[in-house]
């Protein structure tokens, strides 16, 4: 039996899945990935595999799908599948870490005042008026609280180059973007497609970075398709 792993972002937890899990529990095992003590992206991704026994299809958001990306590294004979959405490739870009640093300094200064700058920019500019959604994603992040942030980026400032061996991955790949992401752009989503040699992309309209959880509906439903056309009759 194929596990499923749900992997969050940037200081982000089992909400942004969690309607994905909802949708495939019946069909398969799942699991939610805790990555609020992670320190690296490789790390974390180790963490994970030991977690998880045998097959799995890995499903990671933003952060979440770099981590999935190292776990098709390190066991490309477990990892049947990925998906990863609103995430990105690249390695670390020049002039990043100041940016990087700027973002640690404001969220060890007040978590509350992080949530309120970041997040808005990281939304379908339509939604940014969504008290409810803005509300949850709020709650999130002082969840996750300033320790955890300045993990996340640290890790990410160090992130592996996975532009490097993309072309390598041995399974099927099934790419999420989102039409108002200006985070990570159809663009880069396209780019992961073309050097990989299995992929599919897919395009939520209406949302931004975080289209897992401003577009549910919509999200799971090009997922679980996917699934099960892939992976349903070997379950």
């Amino acid at each position: 039996m194929t596990t499923l792993v749900l992997i969050p972002g940037l200081v982000s937890d089992a909400i942004v899945w969690a309607p994905l899990a909802e949708a495939a529990s019946g069909v398969m095992p799942v699991h939610h990935a805790d990555l609020s003590d992670g320190t690296s992206i490789t790390g974390m991704a180790r963490t994970l595999l030991e977690e998880t026994d045998g097959d799995i299809v890995a499903v990671g958001h933003s952060m979440g799908g770099r981590v999935a990306l190292e776990m098709a590294r390190m066991a490309s004979d477990r990892i049947r599948g990925l998906v990863l959405a609103n995430t990105g490739h690249h390695p670390k870009r020049e002039g990043e870490e100041i940016k990087r640093q700027q973002m640690i300094d404001l969220g060890n200064r007040s978590i509350e005042e992080l949530a309120q700058q970041w997040l808005p920019p990281m939304l379908d500019p339509a939604r940014v008026g969504d008290k409810d959604l803005i509300g949850r994603l709020h709650a999130m992040v002082l969840r996750a609280g300033s320790q955890v942030h300045e993990r996340h980026i640290r890790a990410l400032i160090d992130r592996p180059d996975a532009s490097a061996y993309i072309a390598d991955l041995r399974c099927p790949v099934l790419l999420v973007a989102a039409r108002q992401d200006g985070w990570s752009p159809i663009a880069q989503h396209q780019e992961i497609a073309d050097a990989a040699p299995d992929t599919e992309l897919v395009t939520i309209e209406n949302a931004g970075h975080f289209a897992p959880v401003e577009r549910p509906v919509e999200t799971t439903a090009a997922i679980t398709e996917w699934l099960a056309r892939r992976f349903g009759e070997s379950q």
